[in-house]
């Protein structure tokens, strides 16, 4: 243990060394937000020569409120969260990996605004004061309260991103704040600016994170967010991350604990547009004789929108064989779609050259489509910031500010109409709807990326499902 402390006061020293700080007012100003970043990498070495690279930023010229109508929202969250990342991963407040027994705090307001519910991006119901609040509220107005995360075992402390409470009701945002390390959660040491204890700038509105890289990386178990400052029309709220990585110890019971994964061969992770053709060309290799890459036009910015058909005779429409179209990503910054597609073709591939005959009579009785990015300029500006500081918005619309998700015919209410019109219901035609003229017009208000997959629609006559 002495030889552990040893190494953990050489690798904060070396840290003080490199560090880039800012002082206003004795206010730590290195937020990652409309600055553009310097990086420098230092070497750590704690038990186990565990190597850590840390990321400073310029410090901000002035922090004003974010806009938040949709054409806006993009642009200006990238100038709120511009900067470096840090090295270090969030510890999984938003991923749930931190459990609601790791999340204590000195008061809450209610249930549903209890430290649960201090996560990052976490979302509110439309009521507010139900179970479900959009952050951990405290239930006294001063500047003794916290939020309190218990790390399970020694971690390098590196950062916070703060976020304010989600709610369409109220306006609750903590400004300022100030941080606290432990090692027992009895004895608390503040988190220094030099001489002075940091106070770090928060947020100025609900919804864009704001990242703050501490001074000094510290070690501990235990880590409380106190705010000093808050909304004056509002109260303490907050959702938050934390970044930090885990110290070998072998004192700790959790030492010995290694990250469960997948044992499947598939690829289970985030593709970028680049990975994503990547992983496309790699599955039409591995199966050329059931599977075609076509595209159906590009995106605002250009970006083709690439296709993986799948079929026993691919590029060829087969009289009376039903066709299947999936499409995923209309909304950018949602990627469960999209890699579910991705894993889905890898599956059939696999899956055929191997002999499952339940996907090898698939692949012989129909034609499947999948389109796993629609909004691929959306994707790429979320994937870019990461989730952590991307907020609900961004990436979400076209480039042009658009819900592709609402771009479409509404091809249900033609359909329910006309069955409330007909006199006989089980003759009306559900499997098959031409596409309205006024959607195929040349004044039509119809976006770039919704264009192919209407034409697409009116080529293939898909399955509804």
């Amino acid at each position: 243990m002495l030889m552990q402390r040893v190494h953990v006061c050489a690798a904060i020293i070396l840290c003080m060394a490199h560090a880039c700080l800012s002082f206003e007012n004795q206010t730590v100003n290195n937020n990652i937000t409309k600055s553009e970043s310097n990086d420098f990498k230092s070497v750590i070495n704690l038990v186990g020569n565990v190597t850590e690279s840390l990321d400073t930023a310029k410090p901000d010229e002035d922090h004003t409120q974010a806009q938040r109508n949709s054409s806006e929202d993009g642009e200006q969250m990238n100038k709120e969260t511009h900067g470096a990342k840090p090295d270090c991963p969030p510890l999984g407040l938003e991923s749930l990996k931190v459990s609601d027994d790791q999340l204590e705090s000195s008061s809450y307001l209610s249930v549903g605004l209890g430290p649960h519910r201090g996560r990052l991006n976490i979302q509110s119901g439309l009521e507010d004061d139900d179970e479900y609040d959009g952050a951990w509220c405290a239930g006294v107005e001063d500047q003794e309260q916290w939020l309190q995360l218990n790390a399970l075992r020694p971690t390098l402390f590196t950062g916070v991103i703060l976020q304010g409470r989600n709610s369409i009701w109220s306006l609750n945002w903590v400004r300022t704040y100030k941080v606290q390390f432990s090692n027992d959660s009895s004895v608390w040491q503040p988190c220094m600016n030099g001489s002075e204890e940091a106070v770090f700038i928060g947020n100025e509105d609900l919804e864009t994170p704001v990242l703050a890289l501490f001074p000094e990386p510290s070690v501990a178990q235990y880590i409380r967010i106190n705010p000093q400052t808050w909304f004056s029309n509002g109260t303490i709220c907050l959702r938050a991350e934390v970044l930090g990585c885990p110290v070998p110890d072998p004192d700790s019971p959790h030492f010995s604990e290694t990250e469960s994964g997948s044992s499947d061969d598939l690829d289970f992770r985030h593709h970028n547009y680049n990975e994503m053709r990547k992983l496309m060309k790699s599955v039409n290799d591995k199966c050329p004789n059931i599977t075609r890459i076509y595209t159906i036009g590009r995106s605002y910015t250009g970006l083709k929108l690439y296709v993986m058909e799948i079929s026993d005779n691919p590029g060829k429409h087969e009289l009376g064989e039903p066709e299947f179209r999936y499409v995923a990503g209309m909304h950018g910054n949602e990627v469960l779609g999209r890699e579910l597609l991705l894993n889905l073709m890898q599956y059939i591939c696999r899956e055929y050259n191997q002999g499952n005959q339940r996907v090898i009579q698939l692949v012989k009785d129909t034609r499947i489509h999948l389109l796993p990015s629609m909004n691929p300029d959306g994707y790429e500006t979320a994937y870019e910031k990461g989730s952590e500081l991307s907020g609900w918005a961004l990436g979400r619309y076209s480039f042009e500010g658009i819900d592709m998700n609402h771009n479409f015919p509404d091809l249900n209410n033609i359909m329910w109409d006309a069955q409330e019109l007909a006199i006989n219901k089980r003759r009306v035609s559900n499997h098959y709807i031409p596409m309205p003229e006024y959607y195929t017009s040349t004044e039509a208000l119809v976006r770039k990326n919704c264009h192919p997959c209407l034409a697409m629609e009116a080529l293939f006559r898909f399955k509804k499902l």
